[in-house]
């Protein structure tokens, strides 16, 4: 940490979507110094030639082989899935302070095996799972500066999990059969999204995919069973949307006898009383993405429906803030002991 008690970073990943997200918040924030920003392509051209947003004055990019471990606290890797697993496997010892949080999924599944099946790469970084903590910050205050390597959530598991985690360990709603129906801006799947979805009139029209085995449901499953001690059935079916940015997931679900609406939003209340970004809103508010645009917040709608016992709860965040690069920074900070909500709003 340097002498002006700020913590040196690097951005490995620069000119992706959630990369330039983080070094847009990270170039705000009174505690980082950014040291390196370090991409495969355009190296020597400043990040503001990407997002002109950023107005500081900021390193170059960078190959990672420039990168003085020694003389950095943190590093932020926001890469394609099977890179960030070897890049922390060669460096890990080497500055045994330097921390490591990882945006991809490389850390979020405990068992190798899981997910070699989701992800079809084979893991290079097997004994380090043990040493990582999956963090939604909301859940993990009191344990997370434990840990060298931080595994940012999913964005479609982190709009899932706020919103249900506290309401089946208190054993209010009824576990077999959740539906989870979700809907994405394509910022989610990356800049080079348009390889990955081949749908006619994309910006134009909402496409229903990946229904049966999309990625993330291990990875919901594996933190419902690790948080709740309970084998959650739920289904989960994800769209995308012709917008840019956001996440509104719409989450069925049947209360247990003599539950209310009521009773379910009073149990959120209490259980986020002390968080800075989960906002809980009125019983039967109509939600939208558009007011957690930008910003590190999950508002949620608790609403009723014609049916007793039957409800739909509404979760909103921003996939590339709260759903990643926020999230992220959220994470620093509890690591380092800042404010959570420091450089975020």
């Amino acid at each position: 940490m340097s002498i002006k008690n700020k913590i040196n970073v690097a951005i490995i990943g620069a000119t992706g979507y959630t990369g330039l997200d983080l070094i847009y918040m990270l170039s705000k924030h009174p505690k980082v110094e950014i040291k390196h920003l370090c991409a495969t392509k355009n190296l020597g051209k400043k990040i503001n030639f990407f997002d002109k947003r950023i107005k500081k004055s900021l390193p170059k990019l960078s190959s990672v082989k420039r990168i003085n471990l020694n003389n950095l606290d943190l590093i932020f890797l926001s890469l394609p899935n099977g890179e960030a697993q070897k890049f922390i496997k060669k460096n890990y010892k080497k500055n045994d302070k330097l921390k490591f949080i990882d945006l991809s999924a490389d850390f979020r599944i405990s068992k190798p095996q899981i997910y070699e099946k989701n992800y079809r790469i084979k893991h290079k970084a097997k004994k380090l799972i043990k040493k990582s903590l999956y963090s939604i910050p909301e859940f993990t205050k009191g344990v997370i500066q434990n840990y060298r390597i931080i595994s940012n959530p999913g964005c479609y598991p982190t709009s899932i999990q706020i919103p249900l985690m506290p309401i089946i360990k208190s054993n209010l709603v009824k576990i077999n059969n959740i539906t989870i129906d979700s809907k994405s801006g394509y910022s989610g799947a990356g800049k080079n999204f348009e390889k990955k979805f081949k749908h006619k009139n994309l910006y134009t029209s909402t496409f229903a995919y990946s229904t049966k085995n999309h990625r993330h449901i291990c990875e919901i499953d594996e933190q419902f069973l690790k948080f709740t001690r309970r084998k959650v059935i739920f289904s989960f079916n994800p769209h995308l949307l012709p917008t840019f940015r956001g996440i509104l997931s719409s989450i069925y679900l049947n209360t247990k006898k003599g539950c209310s609406a009521k009773t379910i939003r009073n149990e959120l209340i209490k259980y986020y009383k002390n968080s800075k970004f989960v906002k809980i809103q009125k019983l039967n508010a109509p939600i939208g993405s558009g007011n957690v645009l930008n910003t590190n917040n999950c508002e949620i709608s608790v609403c009723e429906t014609r049916n007793k016992n039957k409800l739909i709860i509404f979760s909103a965040i921003d996939n590339l803030v709260k759903g990643a690069s926020g999230q992220a920074i959220q994470n620093m900070n509890l690591l380092y002991k800042y404010p959570e909500q420091m450089g975020l709003i």
